[in-house]
């Protein structure tokens, strides 16, 4: 990490944590009783909205896997009486954003909308949730659009391994999904599974708000109640049950004709809500969540066998992951593989050093700071604070918990979640050297 780097990484966490660049957020509750965190902020003539109900793919039926996304992404192809290429002309015409999606765990969507074109854009998103239209021939274009790329995901060796790796490590849990079995069923939904779906999930006992700019509470509040308030209040979906993982080393090795395989390693991490998350989030930093970090420098610096090599934590409702990403070419994939092993079993036996944990104190801290671009990107930071049940003032709290994080912490971190009894390697291409366990 570069002095000039961490200079601007202050800079930047001095400006967001001081008075002139603080988040405060006000919590709101409407007269039909819709709970939103508000953030105003009047300096942009625009408001960023961020929310989502509960229930995702996970919990989607087994027989209409991929339901919960193509019916996320046709609610904005057309709504009330406007059929697609009207609805979208509407939204450029008031220089709306509105899109939708789904994750595991819930669907989620977003709006963004000038000041002047507030109601109008309020007015658009009710449509789309209360309205939408789910024609037969747009249902024909995103279904292909949708099949269309899985055909792709299935040649890049990327998407393959980080498949694999989901439907190996989650496998019998709603988290590991079979992409044949998605293929499939995507072929076979109609309308009417559309909009089942969405009556099962556009619910406002499901629903969390966040909303950013230039809105006061009191506008708000009228703007959800418009915008939310006629979904229908009933009792939330089941939870999905917790994941289990299953401690066994494996390598699996998926064979493609090319070049260079894609290596995707991966172990049970720590929970967003557990005590160690920053430990293990200063951890992975220090493992390859850099150029300064580890496995960066064993890998690629010192043996050039690959050109990026990366750790992160995946952190879900039910389950987190610690996932090593890599690709080498063939010939020197089983040596990639031994050095980050290697890497492993080091620091988890050594634990780390002081210099290491400060700056990967300083970039963890400054690297919210540097996400903070936009009223759509505070919108969503807030959002996520909602979902993972923290408080208001988290923000103000965050550095100093981060802070807080000793080596003793990271040590034992490192301990729990660093064992090699416990670690799957996905191999996608055509590697020399490794075993097939299955």
């Amino acid at each position: 990490m570069t002095r000039r780097f961490l200079i601007l990484v202050g800079v930047l966490i001095a400006f967001v944590t001081g008075p002139a660049g603080a988040v405060e957020i006000q919590e709101i509750t409407t007269p039909l009783g819709i709970k939103a965190w508000l953030v105003q902020d009047k300096t942009a003539p625009l408001v960023a909205l961020s929310f989502s109900f509960a229930g995702g793919t996970a919990s989607e039926p087994e027989s209409r896997k991929g339901v919960t996304q193509l019916m996320a992404l046709m609610l904005t192809d057309g709504a009330g009486t406007l059929p697609a290429e009207a609805f979208r002309l509407r939204q450029e015409d008031a220089a709306v954003s509105l899109g939708f999606g789904a994750s595991a765990d819930r669907l989620v969507g977003s709006l963004q909308v000038l000041t002047a074109n507030r109601d109008k854009g309020f007015d658009l998103l009710r449509l789309a949730l209360t309205a939408p239209r789910f024609d037969a021939d747009m249902l024909e274009q995103r279904r292909s659009q949708a099949i269309a790329g899985l055909n792709q995901a299935e040649q890049r060796p990327r998407s393959v391994a980080e498949r694999t790796m989901m439907t190996t490590l989650f496998a019998g849990h709603p988290y590991g999904r079979d992409f044949q079995d998605l293929r499939a069923s995507l072929k076979t939904i109609v309308a009417s599974d559309l909009k089942d779906r969405a009556a099962q999930l556009l619910r406002r006992d499901g629903l969390i708000v966040a909303a950013v700019g230039d809105i006061d509470a009191a506008e708000l509040a009228r703007a959800l109640d418009h915008t939310f308030g006629a979904l229908p209040v009933g009792t939330p979906a089941p939870a999905i049950a917790d994941w289990v993982p299953t401690a066994r080393p494996r390598i699996i090795v998926v064979d493609r004709p090319v070049p260079q395989s894609a290596v995707v390693m991966a172990m049970p991490g720590v929970l967003r809500r557990d005590p160690d998350w920053y430990a293990a989030q200063l951890l992975s930093y220090i493992l390859g969540g850099g150029q300064q970090s580890r496995l960066f420098d064993e890998v690629r610096e010192k043996r050039g066998l690959a050109y990026s090599v990366s750790s992160n934590l995946r952190s879900a409702a039910k389950a987190s992951l610690l996932v090593i990403s890599t690709g080498s070419a063939n010939d020197h994939v089983a040596e990639a593989i031994r050095v980050i092993r290697r890497e492993i079993a080091r620091l988890r036996r050594d634990g780390v050093g002081d210099q290491e944990l400060a700056d990967a104190k300083t970039y963890l801290t400054g690297a919210l700071a540097l996400s903070l671009d936009s009223s759509a990107a505070v919108a969503s930071l807030v959002h996520s604070l909602q979902i993972d049940g923290l408080p208001r003032d988290f923000l103000d709290r965050r550095a100093g918990l981060i802070a807080a994080v000793t080596k003793a912490d990271v040590d034992r971190v490192a301990r729990r979640v660093l064992r090699d009894d416990a670690i799957s390697t996905i191999v996608v291409g055509k590697p020399v050297g490794l075993a097939v366990d299955r």
